[in-house]
This record gives C-alpha cells, structure tokens and sequence, in this order.
C-alpha cells in the first residue's frame, strides 16, 4: 500500500508527465492497429497493411493533442474529434484514430458538469457516427462505424462515473472535515463553560467566608484593647469561617483533581437543605436575617437547588459587606406554580441606597451578580435586581422546577 501511494503521489505531482506517457501509448496502440485488417482475401481473417502517410499523420496529431488534455479539455476534444471526422471520412478505416477522441471526451466527461457531459457526448457521438456512416468508404451498417458510436459512449459514460466518484469522495471528506471543526468548536465551548463554572464556584465558596473572615477581623481589631472577649468570639468566628471555606475549597479541588466523572460527587453539593447552616453563619457575624419558606414536599434538581443556595449566599454577602451588620435582610423561598421564587431584601443598615447592588457593591470589581445572573440563565430561569424604594437592594430570581421535557408529566 505504501508503494502505491507513493506512485500515487509522484503522478499527481507530475500530471503533464502522465498525459505524454498517455499519448505515447494511444500512438502506439493506434499505430499497431492500423497495420491489421480484417478484411483480407477470401479465407484469411487478418492480414498485415501498410496505412498511408495522411492516417499516420493523423494519428500522431491525434495523440499530440492528448498531452494538453487537462489544461484544455474542450479544445483537445475538438481537435481529436476533427481529425476523427477526416480520418472516417477521407483515410482508411483500419486507422482508429477515433480512440483520440474517446479518450478526450473521458477527459471532458470527468472534469465537467454533467449536462455539459451530456451535450459534448451527443454531439461528438453524433458527429463521428454520422461521419462514418455517412461518407465513410464502408457500408451505413458496418461494425466499425457501430464501434465509433459503441465507443464514444463509453467514454463519455466512464468520465462521468469518475467525476461522480470523485465528487462523492470529496463530499465525505468535506463533511468529515466539517465534523471536525464541529468537535473542536464544541470542545472548545465545553472548556469554556466548564472555566466560568469552576471560577463562579470559586467565587461563591471564597468570597462569602472571606467577607465574614474580613468583617470579624475588623471586629476583634476594634475591641482588642477594651473588650477583649468579644475579640475572642470575633476571631472563634473567624476561625470557623476559615475552617468552612478551606473545606469547600478543598471539596472543589478533589472534585477537579479526578481523572474520570465520579459517579456522585465525594462531597454533596449544598443547596436549600444547608440554609439554616447559613442563616446562622450570618448571624453568628452580626446580620439580622430573617427567613420565610413555602415550598415544602418540592423536590428540587440538583442544578436549581444550587442556584438557590448560591444566589441566597451571595445576596447576603453584598448585603454584609455593603451595608453592614446594621442592615436587615429578608430571605424567602416560595414556590409559585411550576417555578420556585426566591427573593432576598435588605434595607440598606440606615445607609441610603446602600446594599447589595449599590454603588459600594461594584466598586470593588465584584462579578456577584454576575455569577448570580449566569447561574439562573444555565437554568433557564430569571433574576431581577435592583434598588429599593426608600433604601436597601432587592434579588428576585425566579428558577423553573421542571423543564419543557417534564412538564407535562403532572405536579413535582
């Protein structure tokens, strides 16, 4: 196989060398044939003639005319095909100088289009079985001029069977190809959700205890000198913050680290059934937080359990961070027809429009609410945010229970 391709290779790099070796054989097979004739004395079915100079003259012309096959098909076409019709009309029929023209017409049939394939045939058909049949020295019905019309057909026929080919291999590569951008550009989306999945959980596990880690430090800062107790249950938080977030951090990381997809996480992703853990993480850091739940006997999918989870933690992260251990924050959970809403509402801590969307929540270059608007589009879901009247910021996300596949099969 190897010695074929390579053979293959060296004929395709050197195609005009390929056309000449092409015309030196059909001169050859040309010369070779116009020699025999069978229509020798009575009893002998063969015998051995000389042709005369103008068939020998229009053989070579002929096979000339066959090395420039590729660059011109038409023009050798008609240029073998006119020295077919002189030939059948004027020389010896032994000459099969007609065995130019088919080759030609292969030529045109497979470097064309079909219809042109069609006309050039029936044309050149046309012409050279008329010419023989016509003016030639031998009879209309003679097997000669039946195999000038047999032949041109055949041409015509294998050329268009090879453009065919050609062009169905060429289609499967094209589709192959395409296949293959596919895959790579899939591939490359896949990576590409994967890297904001992995940042965005990154960011809600890091900078919800790094904020109480930050908040509590200043804290035990304040008090160190005059209220020294309150200092150590400022750092004990502080402590357990780090202790929580390390834990997360490293449930991440092994999850990352793994070779293949575990068939369930080593870690259960949280979602609604931790907010009391919460809740009371942030109270334990000074925020009032209030609570309001109505979705019992919901069972949530994993995917929206998680955005809950991580749209309620960083809400009330901004709201601890912008607005303070002054502010009061609302979080409901609410399920509203085939949709669960969840709403989380501060008031600002006395500060104006503080809170979490105000201008202090971006100032720092945050992407919260830009993690909480990409996870509740990934559910299909919707999330408005936006000040309070009278002071405070207000998240509504509202995340579809079932989607479009399961909706019709009846209540969750």
């Amino acid at each position: 196989m190897n010695t074929i391709a390579r053979a293959r290779c060296t004929i395709g790099a050197h195609p005009l060398a390929l056309d000449a070796a092409i015309a030196g054989f059909v001169l050859t097979s040309m010369v070779v044939g116009s020699f025999m004739d069978s229509h020798g004395p009575e009893g002998v079915n063969w015998t051995v003639s000389t042709p005369d100079a103008l068939s020998l003259a229009l053989m070579a012309v002929g096979a000339a005319a066959l090395v420039f096959r590729r660059r011109a098909p038409l023009v050798v076409l008609a240029v073998t095909g006119g020295v077919s019709v002189v030939e059948c009309v004027t020389g010896d029929p032994r000459a099969p100088v007609v065995m130019s023209a088919v080759i030609a017409l292969y030529t045109v049939a497979a470097s064309t289009d079909r219809p042109t394939t069609w006309r050039v045939g029936l044309l050149t058909m046309t012409v050279l079985t008329g010419a023989a049949m016509l003016a030639g020295p031998l009879p209309w019905y003679a097997q000669e001029n039946l195999a000038v019309f047999a032949w041109t057909g055949i041409g015509a026929s294998a050329g268009d069977a090879v453009r065919s080919r050609r062009a169905f291999v060429q289609a499967i590569r094209d589709r192959a190809e395409k296949a293959e951008r596919t895959r790579e550009e899939e591939a490359r989306r896949r990576v590409a959700e994967e890297r904001l999945r992995i940042a965005r959980d990154l960011h809600d596990v890091v900078a919800h205890h790094i904020a109480l880690v930050n908040v509590q430090a200043g804290v035990a800062a304040h008090v160190m000198d005059k209220q020294p107790d309150q200092a150590k249950e400022a750092l004990a938080h502080v402590r357990e913050a780090s202790r929580s977030a390390l834990g997360e951090l490293r449930a991440t990381v092994g999850l990352l680290r793994q070779s293949d997809d575990p068939e369930a996480p080593t870690e259960p992703a949280p979602g609604l059934d931790r907010l009391d853990e919460l809740v009371a993480a942030f109270h334990r850091a000074g925020l009032h937080v209030e609570v309001a739940r109505a979705y019992q006997d919901t069972a949530l999918p994993t995917a929206v359990d998680l955005a809950a989870y991580r749209i309620i933690q960083e809400a009330l992260t901004n709201v601890h961070k912008h607005a303070g251990t002054r502010a009061k924050a609302e979080v409901s959970v609410v399920r509203v027809g085939p949709d669960i809403e969840v709403t989380v509402l501060d008031d600002g801590g006395g500060e104006g429009d503080a809170g979490v969307g105000a201008p202090g929540a971006g100032s720092s270059g945050g992407h919260g609410l830009l993690g909480m608007r990409e996870r509740v589009t990934a559910v299909r879901g919707t999330l408005t945010t936006g000040p309070r009247y009278g002071g405070g910021f207000r998240v509504h996300a509202i995340l579809p229970v079932r989607n479009r596949t399961n909706a019709a099969e009846g209540p969750v």
